[in-house]
């Protein structure tokens, strides 16, 4: 249940998102003095509409979208009046129309820095700098120590240690319990995850010494640490997403293992230090963003491979209906940072992909402003009369084919993320 309220808050999300792209195309229209006609939210028939001024507003049945009709927004309109000629879109200097075009965009990406800016300042989020500088509480104890590494066949991951069957973990023998904050290893204070790992890995075979808090009262308890065998920390650091079926013999080493995982530390950053974690995040989805752009033909036959049956490669793109899905799963297992971070970078590639300078597209109808601008300027430094305007039907065919491949993607993915959708890691 909590899934499926999940999965309608995210397209909800993004629902109102896309209302306030053409929001933005109709305020700045407006704002310049071109006249706007209609703006609806959804498509198909309408439910309700009203007249404000020379606006139409209105809601439709199908929550699909939103448009927005500004006049004469090519000089091929045959739908403008003869009093409305001189406020027809078309009409107006280069930069102004380039504006408008692009206010869908940039209204995406202020929501996706407003959406991050929100989560930095407000919603407390693990804290590595304090995870590595205060006490290790623990969160949760192994069971049990697996001492020979290997992949498990059906996960395709690092082979869990087996209760019975594997040998009880030092941290078992110590009795440790979740809630626990070490505080000393052999008598001497220890600070930090890394420092604590460091030292327990170098320990096995070893006989050490553990001070622990349990409400309020300091105890210290002995341990022989087993030796098991593990990936290399430095493996680790150079390249944190190696699959397990990639580690070699090489990559492991015989350690010193407790048992234990931490408690990561929660910390929220306030509005002022939110305002520059906020820009720091968007740099990076942006960078990720134009990096999965320029990947998206090579996906294809990966998403295609998905629909006939393999298994579907986490990296390839996902429709709205995946991406809702995705926010459904990560409602339900509390992940609200994660659900949050999702709808910002959503905003992000929406932002970004509208400015690709491709019909239908606003950033195809600002290319051709900017292209019919340049031209002319070069007539005149040649002594040529002015071609005037591009003629869009004329451009009809390549738009077609724009539209129809877009299409034909936008099917593809939203079969595979019905058929074999992407399944979370966590």
């Amino acid at each position: 249940m909590m899934e499926i309220f999940g999965i309608l808050l995210f397209a909800l999300g993004i629902f109102i998102s896309v209302a306030l792209h053409e929001a933005g195309h109709m305020g700045t229209a407006r704002m310049f003095g071109m006249k706007v006609t209609r703006f609806f939210v959804g498509f198909g028939p309408t439910l309700f509409a009203f007249r404000r001024k020379e606006t139409e507003y209105g809601l439709k049945a199908i929550p699909a979208g939103a448009f927005v009709k500004i006049v004469g927004m090519t000089p091929q309109d045959d739908d403008v009046a003869p009093e409305d000629q001189p406020r027809a879109m078309w009409r107006f200097p280069v930069w102004k129309r380039t504006v408008v075009m692009s206010a869908g965009s940039v209204t995406h990406f202020a929501l996706g820095i407003l959406i991050l800016w929100g989560l930095f300042s407000f919603v407390p989020l693990n804290d590595q700098s304090k995870l590595q500088s205060q006490p290790v509480t623990i969160a949760s104890v192994s069971p049990c120590v697996e001492q020979q590494w290997s992949v498990d066949p059906a996960t395709q991951r690092e082979r869990a240690c087996e209760k019975g069957v594997d040998p009880d973990s030092a941290a078992v023998m110590l009795g440790l319990q979740p809630g626990d904050t070490i505080t000393a290893l052999n008598g001497q204070r220890v600070t930090g995850w890394d420092a604590l790992t460091t030292q327990i890995r170098a320990s096995g075979g070893q006989q050490v010494s553990i001070t622990f808090d349990r409400d309020g009262t300091s105890q210290t308890r002995s341990v022989t640490l087993p030796v098991a065998e593990r990936v290399k920390q430095q493996v680790i650091r150079d390249d944190p997403d190696r699959a397990a079926t990639d580690i070699t013999p090489a990559d492991l080493e015989k350690v010193g293992m407790l048992g234990i995982t931490p408690v990561i530390p929660r910390t929220a950053a306030g509005p002022i230090d939110g305002v520059g974690k906020a820009v720091d995040q968007t740099g990076v989805m942006f960078e990720g963003t134009f990096s999965a752009l320029k990947r998206f033909p090579e996906k294809v036959p990966a998403l295609w491979a998905a629909l006939t049956g393999d298994e579907r490669d986490p990296e390839t793109p996902i429709s709205v209906v995946g991406a809702s899905r995705i926010g459904g799963e990560l409602f339900d297992r509390g992940e609200w940072p994660t659900f949050i971070l999702l709808l910002a970078a959503l905003n992000f590639f929406i932002g970004i992909f509208n400015l690709l300078p491709l019909l239908p597209l606003d950033g195809g109808h600002i290319a051709i402003a900017w292209f019919e601008k340049v031209r002319s300027w070069l007539y005149a430094r040649l002594g040529r009369p002015d071609p005037g305007r591009v003629d869009y039907f004329k451009l009809m065919p390549v738009t077609y084919v724009v539209i129809l491949i877009f299409g034909g993607f936008t099917l593809l993915t939203v079969a595979a993320d019905i058929v074999n959708p992407i399944q979370l890691p966590f």
